[in-house]
């Protein structure tokens, strides 16, 4: 027997590191989604979300016994989202950094993952009412065309400088 745990104990770890380097490319961008963090910059929250999500999926792989390791990573990922939300309410300059933290979820994991209404509603313990109502206010909000609060000083790209014009002096046509 005790030839046989350090021999399943490397499977596992074989089997979890393949998982990971079919995943963790489409779940860091959830979690990037998720923290609001710019996907062009290093995202050092979305990076600790995935972290403790992907810890807490390894720590029960050997009971997943046909689950889908993906949905209990995204499902791992999204209830340590919902209860550190406070850390995730400044602006940091992402793609959904506008919507609050809890718009934020219910949108990712509506429009960007999937999943179903019924199953959001009860991941998060909301009534589905809630999570429809959520994802059309988020929604309604993302087209909207108003721009998003502005980064910190901290975060603000730097403007670049070119020899050429600017891009608002371009010659105009001549009217006729």
């Amino acid at each position: 027997m005790r030839e046989r745990r350090p021999a399943q104990e490397r499977r596992h770890a074989r089997e979890f590191a393949l998982f990971v380097a079919g995943a963790a490319g489409r779940l860091l961008h959830t979690a990037t989604l998720l923290t609001g963090e710019p996907a062009s910059r290093p995202a050092p929250a979305a990076e600790e979300l995935l972290t403790c999500a992907l810890s807490r999926t390894y720590a029960v792989w050997d009971r997943l016994r046909g689950d889908d390791p993906y949905d209990r990573t995204r499902r791992e990922m999204a209830a340590h989202f919902a209860r550190t939300a406070w850390r995730h309410r400044r602006p940091r300059g992402g793609l959904l950094d506008r919507l609050s933290p809890q718009e934020r979820l219910v949108l990712v994991l509506r429009l960007y993952e999937g999943v179903a209404e019924e199953q959001t509603a009860a991941q998060l313990g909301l009534p589905a009412e809630r999570v429809h109502a959520l994802c059309l206010r988020a929604s309604a909000e993302m087209r909207s065309r108003r721009p998003g609060p502005e980064p910190s000083a901290a975060h603000r790209p730097v403007p670049e400088t070119g020899s050429g014009p600017p891009p608002d002096s371009a010659p105009k046509p001549a009217a006729p």
